[in-house]
């Protein structure tokens, strides 16, 4: 396919357009126009042949009247030859040639009606008779009235040269809206690919508004809404790297700081055991850090693929995380409810949810930890509540972001992680304070999602999955 831009489309399209219309007219237009004065000629000389026979015949045929004929009969001779006891007797103009009247005496005598219409081609000249016969002195007699095709030709090309002239100036007007149209659209999209060309290197800075027609508006509403969704994506992209090196920075310059001290013999603890377990401390987080950047950019990338969706029992997961993290907070109480409700979804992924739902839980409890699930028509909601401190109402809309800082001074990407998981399943996330308590809720819904043959059955692989439960 031959490849052009629109300014091209526009004039190929219209000039595509007149030379249809023009070959459409070239071929009917002279077909018609011919036909018409050929029965125009016949008129005509049926009109001169009823006047030579009664020539007060103007007063009793009104279909022959001068004002409905195309041509003026005035401006056309007609001859008449009058044949009776085949004498021919000439009236008016020249005699047509000799075997052309042999032609005309033998129709006239084979013809049985009183008026019948001729034509006859001589010497490529084409002739039109009318041949009528009538009674005289009880003899009959023939009336044979002719023209030829001389001024219907002439007043044929006038007639088509009329055309090309109208044609010509037909088509100086239609290019007309085609100059304003390519004028019209050039405008707009010359500015809107040079915004896509600053867009394309990572220029979108400027905005875009056009105002005027509709059609344009919506155009660069949509590419200005594209825009601030770059900027956005853009903007996080940074705080993303900005915070992960942040969170990198400060257990390296630890262990760093520790390992030069152990090496110069300066103990910064007591023993070289526990300036090792800092070490080790400072490593562990660090590499707790990276693989929750690395989970949550999977998740993030594998949005479009399908969950391997699995019965789930509440208890059986809810129990098992209990009995884990009961041990590092001994003075907290772990409440499981709702241990019987059962539901679909993919078990590592909702064990990862669970987990860092606790541990963020238990870095404000004061005394409660509530793990439950509500069983609902639709959908079923797990709850992670626990009774510490509020969260405050202007950091509600936006603790699911990357990296958000809690109040007690601790960025992360748990809740972020949280975030994907429950959106992979297509549910909700919220979360709110009430009854002196901060509840965080997920709604997953029941509905059991088949895997089609081919699919890979989970965004999270097994080794990723495996590898961030473990080190939970």
């Amino acid at each position: 396919m031959i490849r052009m831009n629109l300014t091209r489309r526009i004039w190929l399209s219209f000039s595509a357009l007149l030379i249809l219309v023009a070959l459409s007219m070239a071929i009917i237009y002279p077909m018609y126009i011919q036909g018409t004065l050929t029965e125009e000629t016949y008129r005509i000389i049926e009109q001169a042949q009823n006047r030579q026979v009664n020539p007060f015949s103007d007063q009793f045929t009104p279909d022959f009247d001068d004002e409905s004929a195309i041509i003026d009969p005035a401006m056309r001779e007609t001859g008449h030859l009058t044949v009776i006891d085949r004498v021919i007797s000439a009236r008016q103009m020249s005699v047509p040639p000799g075997a052309a009247i042999d032609v005309m005496m033998e129709e006239a005598e084979a013809q049985e009606a009183e008026t019948a219409r001729y034509e006859l081609v001589y010497e490529g000249r084409t002739l039109f008779y009318v041949i009528q016969q009538y009674q005289s002195s009880d003899e009959e007699a023939y009336l044979i009235s002719f023209m030829w095709d001389s001024y219907r030709d002439t007043l044929l090309n006038s007639l088509w040269g009329n055309f090309i002239y109208l044609l010509i100036l037909t088509t100086a007007f239609t290019l007309l809206p085609a100059i304003w149209l390519t004028r019209y659209l050039r405008k707009p999209l010359r500015l809107l690919g040079s915004h896509f060309e600053q867009i394309a290197k990572r220029n979108w800075k400027e905005p875009f508004h056009w105002k005027g027609d509709e059609d344009f508006q919506k155009l660069s509403d949509q590419f200005e809404l594209m825009r601030q969704n770059l900027i956005r994506h853009d903007r996080s992209q940074k705080t993303f790297i900005q915070h992960a090196s942040h969170e990198l920075k400060t257990p390296i310059m630890v262990v760093k700081t520790y390992a030069q001290s152990v090496k110069d013999g300066v103990m910064p603890k007591d023993t070289v055991e526990e300036s090792m377990d800092v070490i080790l401390q400072e490593a562990n987080r660090m590499d707790k850090r990276v693989k929750d950047m690395l989970y949550f950019t999977k998740l993030g990338a594998m949005k479009q693929e399908t969950i391997n969706r699995e019965k789930i029992v509440f208890g059986e997961l809810a129990y098992r995380l209990e009995e884990r993290y009961r041990l590092q907070r001994t003075e907290l109480n772990f409440i499981v409810q709702g241990a019987d409700v059962t539901f679909y979804g993919d078990l590592e992924q909702l064990q990862i949810l669970l987990e860092n739902l606790i541990e963020n839980a238990m870095r404000y409890a004061e005394q409660n930890i509530w793990i439950r699930a509500e069983n609902g028509v639709h959908e079923v909601t797990l709850f992670v509540e626990n009774d510490g401190e509020a969260i405050p109402e202007e950091d509600v809309h936006a603790i699911f972001d990357p990296f958000r800082k809690g109040n007690k001074g601790q960025y992360g990407l748990g809740l972020a992680i949280v975030k994907q998981i429950v959106e992979l399943h297509h549910g909700q996330h919220h979360v709110e304070n009430n009854d002196h308590k901060v509840s965080f809720q997920m709604r997953i819904p029941h509905k059991k999602e088949r895997r089609q043959q081919g699919e890979v059955s989970s965004p999270c692989t097994p080794k990723i999955c495996k590898e961030y439960i473990t080190q939970k």
